[in-house]
């Protein structure tokens, strides 16, 4: 079941971001952002949902900027990975894009190289690639169907 996130699950979503993300650290010589999210906030503003059953599954962060909405964040914990949970998390952000008739804009991490094949498999165009904040970030987007 997916639902919005209450400030309960704040552990658990810092908990799945760092198994989800510790795997990247040697690649990229340093904590992916991810790691360092303000959870607590970005809950409190309603931009976390959660995906669980028993326990949670993974969780997506995603919120309008205007002309777009920014997925920011999609992370599974191990036990589900290649199960479909990152993939349906998505699609209920592509539904609120839709329903708003905007793209979807995201991005990844140059070094996180299986997200350079997965999206563009999801329908996702790359649209940029830049240095940011000290992490060279690939950009991109889906328009609504």
């Amino acid at each position: 079941m997916i639902r919005l996130a209450t400030p309960h699950d704040e552990a658990a979503i810092r908990a799945c971001a760092i198994e989800a993300y510790t795997p990247y650290i040697a690649r990229m010589g340093r904590e992916p952002a991810p790691m360092g999210a303000d959870y607590a906030a970005q809950i409190a503003r309603g931009v976390v949902y959660v995906e669980e059953e028993e326990s949670l599954l993974g969780f997506i962060t995603f919120y309008d900027e205007g002309d777009h909405i920014l997925l920011e964040n999609v992370a599974v914990t191990q036990a589900v990975r290649g199960r479909g949970t990152g993939r349906k998390l998505i699609g209920l952000c592509e539904a609120a894009a839709q329903a708003l008739g905007k793209p979807v804009r995201l991005y990844t991490n140059a070094t996180m190289v299986e997200n350079l094949e997965i999206y563009p498999r999801l329908g996702y165009t790359k649209i940029d690639e830049r240095e940011e904040n000290g992490f060279h970030r690939v950009y991109f987007e889906k328009n609504p169907a």
